[in-house]
C-alpha cells in the first residue's frame, strides 16, 4: 500500500500529467490548462486557531498536490487552486476528507485577507505619524463596517477558487459515497433542504468510456487504459497490440502501472521509455516457465511421498527384501505401489 501511495503522488505532480486530468475534469480534454502556468504550493493545509489555553490548537490535514494557476483563458478568474488527491483504494469518507480540505484552504485565504488588511493599516498609520498629520485618522479603518473589523475580511474582499479532483488508481468501480448527502441517514428533503451539500469530482478508470480515453493528452491515458483492462487479459491484449502508445510509454507511467496493478513486469528504470508490448509479453514467458517448473516439483514431489509410503508399508510388513528389491528396480516399485497403494494413485 505505502509503495502505491508513493508512485501514484509522485506521478500527479507531473505539471503534464496534472493539467491532463483538470482539463479532462472541466473542458472535456481540451488543453486550456497550459502545464507551464502550473506551480507548486505547500500541500499542508492549516486550519483556523479553535479552543483556549492548552486546549488551543489548529486543523491540519495533507493533500496528496496542490498547485495553483496564475492565468486562465476565462478572463473571469485571475487565479484558480487545483489539488488532487491520488487513491491506490476507494475511501469510504472522500466527500468529507475533501470538504475539509477546501475549507481550510479556504479559512487560509480569509486569514490571509485579514492579515494583508492588518499589515495595510499599520503601513497607513506609520506614513501619517512620519508626515505628522496626527489630526487626520485612518479614514479607511473609519469606514469599517463592524463585520468587516470582526473577519479582517472586506465586502469587496473575493476568494481564489479551489476544486479538488480524486484520481482513483485501482480497476474497481468506485462504489463509495459520491457526496456528503450520499453519507447522511436522513433522506427527508425538508432536511437535507438545510444542509450544504458536498460532492466529489472523480476520475476512476473503469467508468471512463473507451472513446472518452483520447479525451487525455498525457501518459495518464495510457496509465488508465491499463489499469480499466488489467483484470480482463483478453481485452489487455487486443489494447497493447493495438495501441501504438504502449510501445514508447514513459518510465514513470510504467512504473504506476507495475506497482497499482501488481502486474511483476520486469524493465530497466534508468531507461526513459518502456515497450509494454514487450515487457507483458516477457512477464508471461516468465509465469508460463515458472509454472512448469512448479509442476515439475510438485510431480518431484508427489512421487517422493508415494516413495516413503511405500517404504514405510514395506517396512511395517517385515518385507525388507521387497524394500531392497523395490530401490534398485524401478519396475518392481511401481508394481508394488499399484498393489499396495491403490488410494494413492
Amino acid at each position: 500500500m505505502a509503495e502505491k501511495d508513493i508512485v501514484t503522488k509522485d506521478y500527479i505532480k507531473d505539471t503534464e500529467v496534472f493539467a491532463d486530468a483538470f482539463n479532462y475534469l472541466i473542458f472535456d480534454g481540451k488543453p486550456v490548462i497550459n502545464p507551464s502556468k502550473l506551480h507548486e504550493m505547500d500541500p499542508v493545509e492549516i486550519g483556523m486557531p479553535y479552543g483556549e489555553g492548552k486546549t488551543r490548537g489548529t486543523v491540519q490535514k495533507f493533500r496528496d498536490s496542490l498547485k495553483y494557476l496564475t492565468a486562465m483563458e476565462d478572463e473571469s478568474a485571475a487565479y484558480l487552486l487545483l489539488g488532487i488527491e491520488a487513491q491506490s483504494d476507494i475511501h469510504y469518507a472522500m466527500a468529507v476528507r475533501n470538504m475539509v480540505y477546501d475549507g481550510l484552504q479556504y479559512a487560509s485565504q480569509v486569514e490571509k485577507a485579514a492579515k494583508s488588511h492588518r499589515d495595510a493599516a499599520k503601513k497607513r498609520k506609520i506614513q501619517i505619524n512620519e508626515t505628522e498629520e496626527t489630526g487626520e485618522k485612518d479614514r479607511a479603518d473609519t469606514r469599517l463596517k463592524a463585520g468587516e473589523y470582526l473577519s479582517g475580511f472586506y465586502k469587496e474582499d473575493c476568494l481564489i477558487p479551489v476544486i479538488t479532483l480524486v484520481v482513483l488508481f485501482n480497476a474497481e468501480p468506485w462504489d463509495g459515497p459520491m457526496s456528503i448527502y450520499d453519507m447522511l441517514s436522513v433522506k427527508d428533503p425538508r432536511i437535507l433542504s438545510f444542509v450544504p451539500d458536498y460532492r466529489i469530482n472523480l476520475i476512476a478508470p473503469s467508468q471512463i468510456k473507451a472513446e472518452d480515453m483520447d479525451k487525455f493528452r498525457s501518459s495518464l491515458r495510457e496509465v488508465l487504459l491499463y489499469i480499466k483492462y488489467s483484470k480482463d487479459r483478453e481485452q489487455l491484449n487486443r489494447l497493447l497490440e493495438s495501441d501504438p502508445q504502449f510501445r514508447s510509454l514513459d518510465i514513470e507511467a510504467a512504473v504506476v502501472i507495475n506497482t497499482v496493478t501488481n502486474s511483476g513486469l520486469k524493465f530497466d528504470r534508468k531507461e526513459k521509455t518502456v515497450d509494454m508490448c514487450q515487457a507483458v509479453a516477457d512477464m508471461r514467458k516468465a509465469e508460463r516457465q515458472e509454472g512448469r517448473q512448479e509442476g515439475r516439483q510438485e510431480g518431484e514431489r508427489k512421487a517422493t511421498a508415494r516413495i516413503n509410503k511405500l517404504n514405510s508399508i514395506l517396512i511395517g510388513a517385515n518385507r525388507l527384501d521387497d524394500l531392497k528389491r523395490a530401490s534398485e528396480d524401478t519396475l518392481y516399485q511401481e508394481k508394488l505401489m499399484a498393489e499396495l497403494l491403490v488410494d494413492e494413485k
